[in-house]
């Protein structure tokens, strides 16, 4: 198995590749037991009309894909920026055994941010978590989008 920062980087390849679309970038990769990446995916709700086409759904449906299922179990997600709700939900359904992220989002983190959904205890499956690898990287990548933005 590779590094955390390996697999990072690879998300952050895909976080550039939304960054080229014009979608806010977050990138995604999913890694199996054996290190391999077997799904990977960037943020693309407004090209794909799409308002579930988050990274991690995106990298977790290739991911089931190429598995021939939905349960993702003895998986990673790397993903460049913290998960919100709705993908935090998703993670935890697919039985994704572990979650890295790198930056924090503060208005709508369900990780650390704002709440801490992985942690509850109704839920049937437990994630294993690591946050802020490779955080300021992928901060700076968001900004410098939300700059550029803010200049057109």
């Amino acid at each position: 198995m590779r590094s955390d920062e390996f697999y990072m980087h690879r998300a952050l390849d895909q976080a550039r590749l939304a960054f080229a679309a014009g979608e806010v970038p977050v990138g995604a990769v999913v890694v199996d037991a054996n290190g391999v990446i077997i799904g990977e995916g960037y943020n693309a709700p407004v090209s794909h009309l799409d308002p579930s086409a988050h990274a991690e759904i995106c990298a977790m449906r290739d991911a089931a894909a190429c598995m021939g299922n939905y349960r993702l179990d003895d998986c990673s997600l790397f993903v460049t920026l913290e998960p919100c709700l709705m993908c935090v939900g998703a993670i935890i359904h697919a039985r994704v055994s572990r979650l890295v992220y790198g930056a924090v989002e503060p208005k709508t983190g369900m990780v650390e941010s704002r709440a801490n959904l992985v942690a509850q205890p109704w839920h049937n499956h437990s994630v294993v978590v690591q946050g802020g690898v490779l955080a300021p990287r992928a901060s700076k990548l968001l900004r410098a989008f939300f700059d550029e933005r803010r200049r057109s």
